[in-house]
């Protein structure tokens, strides 16, 4: 089967996983799938021996850690259903052969140790997709509405600068493991079904290193620290998790680099309050002011006021809408200022005040407005 094929192959579709499935959930599916649909439990179905292969195809790649990171990495940069033009195309006879072949440059060494095991052999290191890398950060409420650059620290694994990633000491080189042949996989018998399972003596890497590299102790990887400068967009959500194309950890033997996710948390304001891309902040006006309207001035976030009209017989919880005060989005157009009026109730009063309040009691004495809870019906 050419790399190609592999490509097109979704191999947590073939095993019914999902792409977030543990390791248990992928190694029990394949289980019970090998179990169900192994030849010698069909043997009067020709398609039985071909499902039994595809199944063990899908395990050997999603099966094994290593290899199912680079399965994901590159299902990552191709689209997943990537599909390949064949052989004669109508768009002038594209052959994707030519992308497969021998020589340097093709997709085929870049692929090639994913579904081989490490057996494609090439000449020189494969181009690496770089790994991504999360982080997270927190602002303050204004910054968030407004935008900001933060710095952040950025810790992360890199190729061993002394083995070049290789794991074994300088001058030297890893051997192919000779248990799995260089697979990283071996079979194993259980219940009269063989299945494999990720080599011990390599660890499912494929290699060996028998002079391990003393920087790194025969890992590879090495670690690094830098501090970069990162935009964040203005009307960011508390929680929300950023994607920053390239700015990952860089690739290796020039493969391109993995990308930043940054989840942002966001402090909350005094004043103001958010619901999607509006602003909110709740005004006391005064008893006369709700009865008989009137003007107010309201606050926004950039530190001006508005005046916002109160008309007569306004209720307490009532909420008004000042276009254009709110969040920006991402077209650049900007959300509102939802403001919601809450009447206060004076604790203390003077004989002024008092007498005042009195009359008004006396004027409107005959209307109860809790009459209708008490008539029929209500």
């Amino acid at each position: 089967m050419s790399n190609a094929d592999w490509m097109n192959k979704d191999f947590y579709k073939v095993l019914g996983v999902s792409k977030e499935a543990s390791a248990d959930e992928i190694k029990k599916a394949y289980r019970k799938l090998a179990r169900k649909n192994h030849p010698d439990a069909h043997p009067d179905d020709p398609k039985a021996d071909e499902r039994f292969k595809e199944i063990s195809e899908a395990y050997a790649v999603v099966g094994d850690p290593k290899r199912r990171k680079e399965y994901d990495e590159q299902r990552s940069l191709f689209g997943n259903g990537f599909r390949y033009p064949g052989r004669g195309d109508s768009t002038g006879g594209f052959d994707i052969n030519d992308l497969f072949g021998q020589g340097t440059g093709g997709l085929g060494d870049l692929l090639g140790g994913i579904f081989t095991g490490g057996r494609n052999r090439t000449t020189g290191a494969r181009p690496r997709r770089g790994a991504d890398i999360e982080t997270e950060t927190r602002l303050g409420f204004e910054s968030a509405i407004e935008g900001a650059t933060v710095a952040l620290r950025m810790t992360g694994e890199t190729p061993c600068t002394a083995c070049r990633g290789t794991g074994a000491r300088a001058g030297t080189v890893p051997r192919i493991c000779p248990t799995c042949e260089g697979a990283g996989m071996t079979m194993t018998s259980q219940g009269g079904f063989s299945i494999p399972e990720p080599c011990r003596d390599c660890r499912g890497r494929g290699l060996i290193v028998d002079d391990p590299c003393p920087v790194c102790h025969g890992s590879g990887r090495g670690t690094s620290s830098r501090t970069m400068q990162v935009r964040i967009p203005a009307g960011v959500r508390d929680g929300q998790r950023i994607r920053l194309r390239g700015k990952g950890a860089p690739g290796e033997y020039g493969g391109p680099p993995g990308d930043l996710y940054v989840t942002v948390h966001v402090d909350g304001h005094p004043t103001f309050g958010r619901a999607g891309d509006n602003l909110t902040i709740t005004v006391p006006v005064r008893f006369d002011e709700a009865a008989l309207g009137g003007e107010i001035s309201v606050p926004t976030l950039d530190g001006k006021t508005v005046k916002l009209k109160i008309p007569a017989g306004t209720p307490n919880g009532r909420t008004f809408r000042v276009r254009g005060r709110g969040v920006t989005r991402r077209d650049g157009s900007k959300g509102d200022l939802l403001v919601t009026v809450s009447v206060v109730v004076p604790t203390e009063l003077d004989e002024a005040s008092r007498e005042a309040l009195q009359a008004y009691r006396n004027a409107t004495g005959a209307q109860d407005p809790r009459g209708s809870l008490f008539t029929k019906g209500g």
